[in-house]
């Protein structure tokens, strides 16, 4: 089976970054058709051209409750009750004052004449009071059908996109982008992208987000929107770059794009865990969202085991939102971790998720049937896919150190790949020296793409690139601790406002 390239993406770009300082290239071998390939494992880079990549899609509903936050403002509307209270008001105002019109001409008892300017007073302040509520609920008329119009006018960024299109079983469909944000004002996503930028090149990490607390939700949202309109696995073909765990190693990230290429230059597929453990856990989620939402077929993000509520709770990236937006945000971005997609194949030939096997796992609809939203349970198939961890010496599954899912040997392996034809297995999870590491006779590969891992480990991070005719190579990052990361982030810095 052949995969046909597909036109290139068609949206506009933000300003180029700085090119990278050192790349290796060599000249890709004659194109076959990928049926008849296997990967093909060199140490050299294929510097191949960016092509759209393709997918598949589904939906369900989280619940997540926690006490609102004190900036919290709900949003006012005209809802019917308050139309009624409102015309209770005004019968009792018209009621009063036909009492007040028929005491004046019914005779009364002798009165002295000073009572009567006070009573004409209080006559004269009802009346402005009356005219000064019906101003007020005309003006919320008015305003209420402002903000409707407005809601009709805005859109968000993905408005002017072309429809993607999609394969399924041999049919193309064309799927809508379009989406609308909550917020009253479409933001704008090359600006946003720009600004995170800026930051990663910094030298200092602030104590706020440089975005609003208002643009990360509507960012988050937008997001939801696209990855729900995926598959749960999606089926691409290459070139692709695949990476593994980041962790908020946020300069690391924008070191990997330096590397590789920013977004559209280079189609990627990361494998999950992009929070916990690093120091900026949000600008590394929102940058790499922001891609997600501006080249959709270009740029896919997998489920990590990090990516849900419970664990998030627990390695840092609920106190990093906390400490620096509020909850709301870190609910909403637990909205966005329950509809990412949980594997991918490229090719048909490697499998890629972010842990393991399963052996709940008998089929590719067993993944495609599950729903999204979902929270990750506490045991079962998807648990399995985003937690478990091969092993050299198990021989078929046994329980992992880790307290949850399993270890798989390489029997296990074998039958999988036999099973699916597929060549290999490509997934993340854990800390590898070389920043990637073969199994079972290069069967199975990790790839962890976080350098010096907390500062703690002094090891490289790994990208796998895999070009059109599956050769899979590998580009590394060098560990860098704490004060010769500064040095560099600040010479790329001046090199990228010297190009500018």
């Amino acid at each position: 089976m052949s995969f046909p390239p597909l036109p290139p993406c068609q949206c506009q770009s933000p300003p180029p970054p700085p090119k990278p300082s050192q790349t290796t290239t060599h000249q890709p071998t004659t194109h076959q058709q990928h049926t008849n390939n296997k990967p093909t494992l060199t140490t050299n880079m294929g510097n191949n051209p960016s092509k759209k990549l393709r997918t598949r899609l589904r939906e369900r509903e989280p619940s997540i409750t926690e006490e609102p936050p004190a900036d919290y403002e709900p949003t006012h509307s005209s809802s019917p009750q308050h139309q009624q209270q409102q015309q209770q008001h005004q019968q009792q105002h018209q009621h009063h004052r036909k009492n007040n019109s028929i005491s004046e001409s019914t005779p009364q008892p002798t009165q002295s004449s000073s009572s009567k300017p006070l009573e004409n007073n209080q006559q004269q302040q009802q009346q402005q009071q009356y005219q000064q509520q019906q101003t007020n609920n005309s003006n919320n008329d008015h305003q209420q059908q402002q903000q409707q119009l407005n809601n009709e006018n805005n859109s968000t960024i993905l408005a002017n996109r072309p429809n993607p299109v999609l394969q399924t079983n041999g049919f193309t469909n064309t799927l809508s982008t379009t989406t609308t944000t909550t917020t009253n004002q479409a933001f704008d996503i090359d600006e946003i992208i720009n600004r995170l930028l800026d930051v990663g090149y910094s030298t200092k990490i602030t104590k706020s987000v440089c975005l609003k607390n208002s643009e990360i939700t509507a960012i988050s949202l937008a997001a939801r929107e696209v990855l729900l309109s995926q598959p749960t696995l999606i089926e691409l073909s290459p070139p692709v770059k695949i990476v593994g765990d980041v962790h908020g190693q946020y300069s690391d990230l924008i070191r990997l794009f330096e590397m590789c290429g920013f977004p559209p230059m280079a189609n990627y597929l990361f494998l999950g865990d992009y929070v916990d453990r690093g120091k900026q856990s949000l600008e590394t989620i929102l940058l790499l969202l922001c891609y997600k939402i501006k080249y959709p077929e270009n740029f896919f993000l997998l489920r990590g085991n990090h990516e849900c509520a419970n664990v998030t709770r627990v390695y840092g990236f609920y106190d990093e939102c906390k400490r620096r937006c509020n909850i709301k945000i870190w609910k909403t971005f637990i909205d966005v971790f329950n509809c990412l997609p949980i594997s991918a194949v490229v090719a048909s030939k490697i499998f890629c998720v972010h842990g393991g096997l399963s052996p709940s796992l008998s089929t590719m609809d067993d993944i495609r049937r599950i729903q999204r939203p979902t929270d990750v349970p506490d045991f079962g198939l998807l648990n399995d896919l985003l937690w478990s961890d091969p092993s050299d010496t198990a021989t078929d599954w046994e329980d992992n150190e880790r307290g949850v899912s399993y270890c798989f040997g390489k029997s296990v392996i074998a039958e999988f790949l036999a099973r699916y034809d597929f060549d290999l297995i490509c997934r993340a999870h854990m800390v590898v020296e070389d920043g990637y590491e073969f199994w079972n006779e290069r069967t199975l590969v990790t790839i962890f793409s976080a350098p010096n891992y907390c500062g703690e480990f002094d090891n490289f991070g790994a990208v796998m690139s895999v070009s059109e005719d599956l050769l899979c190579a590998f580009e590394l990052l060098k560990p860098l601790d704490g004060a010769a990361l500064k040095k560099e982030m600040q010479k790329k810095k001046r090199n990228s406002s010297v190009s500018g």
